[in-house]
C-alpha cells in the first residue's frame, strides 16, 4: 500500500525508531516567547495533541508543565512513555486530535507539533474548545526544513522530489500558508519563526531520512537506489564528516476560549 492511502494515524508506525532519534526538538525561544506573550507557567497543564515519540512533549516537562501527550499511533505511543519514563508529570492518552478522551475544560494550552497537517481540522478545532479552559491557548509548530540556504540541502530537496512517495503531496498539504488559511474567525495567529538545526554524520542522516513517511523503505524497488543517491550527496557535501540540517521553527499561537 502506498503511503498516500495509509490512514495518517498509521504512517509512520514503521519509522517509530527514527522519528524518536533523528527528528529535531524545538527551540527554548518557544517558551520563552509563550511566557511573554500568553503567560504560560509551570502550573499550567498542557494538551500535546499528536505527540508522538514525546519530542515536543518533553519541551515543556523540562517546563515543569503537567503535559497529557495525545497519540492515537500505539507504537508511537509506546516509543514516548518509554522516552518520558523519568517524569512523573507526563500522562500518556490514546487519543485522537478528534476525540482526545480528556474532560472538559481541562488544560490550559493545546499544542500540536508537528502534527496539525494531520487532523481534521474542523472537527479538531471543536474538541480544542471543548479541552480548553477560559481564556486557553491553541499553539501549532513545525519544523520547516530550509531548502535552498545550502548546497547539501538544495541536493537533499531534489532527493525527496525524485523519490519520495507522495512527497509533492505532503508538502503542499503541510505548507503553513495553506493550513493557516483555516484561521479561526476574528482569532487571528500571532507567528513567531526561530533557527534550528541538527548535525548529522551519514548513519544519523540516513536516519532522519527514513523516518519521512514518504520516503521507500527496504524492499521496496527505490529503497537502495535512494541510499545510494544519499550517500553521494554526504560524500560530496559534507565538511569535517557531518551536513546541517536547518530548519525555521515556526510557532503559531492564539487565545482559543
Amino acid at each position: 500500500m502506498s503511503p498516500s492511502n495509509l490512514n495518517s494515524t498509521q504512517r509512520f508506525s514503521n519509522r517509530v525508531e527514527n522519528y524518536g532519534r533523528y527528528r529535531p526538538s524545538y527551540p527554548a525561544e518557544v517558551l520563552s516567547v509563550l511566557r511573554a506573550k500568553t503567560g504560560l507557567g509551570r502550573e499550567d497543564a498542557i494538551a500535546d495533541i499528536g505527540s508522538g515519540t514525546g519530542i515536543s512533549a518533553k519541551l515543556f516537562l523540562d517546563n515543569q508543565n503537567i503535559v497529557f501527550g495525545v497519540e492515537p499511533n500505539a507504537e508511537m505511543r509506546r516509543a514516548a512513555e518509554g522516552f518520558l519514563q523519568g517524569y512523573p508529570q507526563f500522562h500518556s492518552v490514546e487519543g485522537t486530535a478528534e476525540a482526545t478522551t480528556l474532560l472538559d475544560e481541562s488544560v490550559d494550552y493545546a499544542i500540536a507539533a508537528q502534527a496539525f497537517h494531520w487532523f481534521n481540522p474542523q472537527q479538531a478545532q471543536s474538541e480544542f474548545t471543548r479541552i480548553l479552559k477560559p481564556g486557553g491557548w491553541l499553539v501549532l509548530l513545525w519544523n520547516s526544513r530550509r531548502l535552498e540556504s545550502t548546497q547539501f540541502l538544495r541536493d537533499y530537496e531534489a532527493l525527496l522530489q525524485r523519490y519520495g512517495t507522495d512527497y509533492k503531496e505532503i508538502r503542499h498539504n503541510t505548507t503553513t500558508d495553506h493550513l493557516l488559511s483555516l484561521e479561526l474567525p476574528n482569532r487571528p495567529f500571532e507567528r513567531c519563526s526561530f533557527y534550528n538545526e541538527q548535525l548529522f554524520d551519514f548513519e544519523a542522516l540516513k536516519g532522519r531520512l527514513l523516518s519521512s513517511s514518504y520516503v521507500p523503505t527496504a524492499g521496496d524497488a527505490d529503497f537502495e537506489q535512494v541510499l545510494d543517491a544519499l550517500k553521494e550527496i554526504f560524500d560530496r557535501e559534507n565538511r569535517g564528516g557531518y551536513v546541517r540540517f536547518e530548519y525555521d521553527t515556526k510557532m503559531y499561537f492564539a487565545k482559543y476560549s
